[in-house]
This record gives C-alpha cells, sequence and structure tokens, in this order.
C-alpha cells in the first residue's frame, strides 16, 4: 500500500512523527509512506486553499516535501505534483496535537486536508488526539492515538462501502483525552456540538500602542449530545465520525419547497 500523510500542525510536528509510524505500519514492508506537510503550523486554516499565490515545495528527504501552503494545499500538490506517477492508496491527515470534535471540526485544517483528499477521489482518514487532564501530561500524548491508531484505519477501510457518491466518504477519528490503556473502545457517532462553546478573542495592546486580538477557542471538556463525537471521547472511546463535503441541509428540501416559483 503506498499511503500519503499530511497534516496541519507542520511538518516538524510530533503528532506527524506518530502518523508516520502508524502509516507505516498500514503500508507494510513492501509499501511506501510519503509526507506532504506544511512548512509552518497551519492550525485552524480548515479546507482553504491558495490559489492566487504560488505554494514553494521543498524535499526535505526521499518521499518526503514541505510546503508553504495548507493541509489541503499539501494534498493537491501530492497528487498532481510529487507523487504524480505513483499515487497513493490511502491519504492521512494527522495526527493533530488537539480534538477535531464537534465544533473544531468545522475549523480545523486536518479534516481540510482529508476532505481534499476525498474530493479528489481518494480514501481519507483525519486522526486528532483529544487533549485533557489524563493524558496532558504523559511523556507521550498521542500514546492513545500512536496505541489503537493503525487498528482502527484497519476496522474503516474493511467496513467502508464501496460508492459511486457525487462527494466521497472521508473519515474524521478523534482520539480520547486517556492514557491508551483506558481507551474503552471505538463508537460511531455524529459529529456533535458543545452547548455554550464558541471561538472568541482576546484583545491585547502591544508596548508600541497598536492594537492585537488573539482567538481563543472555549472549554473543551464541555459535554456535547449523547453519542456524538465529544461526548463519547469525554467517556473514554475513540470516536469513528463518516463524513462528506456536501454542506446541504438535506431535511430542510421539503420544508423550505415553497421557495420555488
Amino acid at each position: 500500500m503506498r499511503i500519503l500523510i499530511t497534516n496541519d500542525d507542520g511538518i516538524t510536528a510530533p503528532g506527524l512523527e506518530v502518523m508516520e509510524a502508524i502509516a507505516t505500519d498500514l503500508a507494510g514492508p513492501d509499501g511506501e509512506v510519503w509526507v506532504v506537510a506544511p512548512a509552518f503550523e497551519q492550525s485552524g486554516v480548515a479546507h482553504c486553499i491558495n490559489y492566487v499565490h504560488p505554494t514553494m515545495m521543498s524535499e526535505m528527504g526521499p518521499r518526503r516535501f514541505a510546503a508553504e501552503g495548507s493541509p489541503a494545499d499539501c494534498v493537491l500538490i501530492a497528487i498532481h505534483d510529487a507523487m504524480k506517477d505513483c499515487l497513493p492508496d490511502l491519504v492521512l491527515s494527522g495526527v493533530n496535537r488537539g480534538n477535531n470534535s464537534a465544533e473544531n471540526t468545522l475549523y480545523s485544517g486536518t479534516i481540510g486536508g482529508a476532505m481534499e483528499a476525498a474530493l479528489q477521489g481518494y480514501p481519507a482518514v483525519a486522526l486528532s488526539q483529544y487533549y485533557g487532564p489524563a493524558n496532558r501530561e504523559l511523556v507521550n500524548p498521542f500514546e492513545a492515538a500512536a496505541t489503537h491508531g493503525a487498528d482502527v484505519i484497519r476496522r474503516i477501510l474493511d467496513a467502508s462501502p464501496t460508492e459511486n457518491a457525487e462527494y466521497s466518504l472521508f473519515y474524521n477519528v478523534n482520539f480520547p483525552p486517556v492514557s491508551a490503556v483506558d481507551v474503552k473502545g471505538i463508537r460511531l457517532a455524529t459529529q456533535g456540538r458543545r452547548p455554550g462553546v464558541v471561538f472568541g478573542t482576546e484583545p491585547h495592546i502591544a508596548p508600541s500602542g497598536r492594537r492585537f486580538s488573539w482567538i481563543k477557542g472555549g472549554d473543551q471538556q464541555v459535554m456535547a449530545g449523547t453519542g456524538s463525537d465529544a461526548a463519547v471521547n469525554l467517556e473514554g472511546y475513540i470516536s469513528v465520525t463518516p463524513m462528506r463535503a456536501d454542506l446541504t441541509a438535506h431535511e430542510m428540501m421539503d420544508t423550505l419547497s415553497g421557495i420555488n416559483s
């Protein structure tokens, strides 16, 4: 198996090392692991692509490239340039430092990389490691992802249906904020919403007198709806959420049909 990996924390991020180990396990002794990742951190860029200016790509080693762009840019660069003569069988994005459950999904560059791979027609899985009091101080905070990552992806690939949909499936996987031994299992979960949790800003006045704002996230320990990704994560389970890039609210098509003329 030939696997492409990317992330949004950057090519030097420790989570990328974890993902490389997972991918190496999956690829097997006769497989290949390719890395095309952002040269600098790209957290929060979602599905951004840089089509108004060129993106510089640097070869860091065999099958390893850094690109001055977003995770979605990296997937495009891999498929249409770096790997154009040896296309991937699977695209993995992550392992992200911090969860991409619930509302975080919408902002995530990790998700954006997997989404772009799906739009290009490739099987794709995004992996993120939830942080919390039980794992933040571990020697390896990515312990749960490192231990269980390959097995989860194998289960997804074995269960994923063959389909010919306009918008292909991709998968969002979040590992709970616990040590590897305390992971209770895997749960298929919906995308949740943490009540009252939104991004905000913290104003700051620099010594020069200029005004700045820091973007701040909300409390990640707030419980979401029963059976949703953030909820099962906080209960100690790995969440697997099937996704598509189609943003249509299909359930509203009949309700709003009176708009038609």
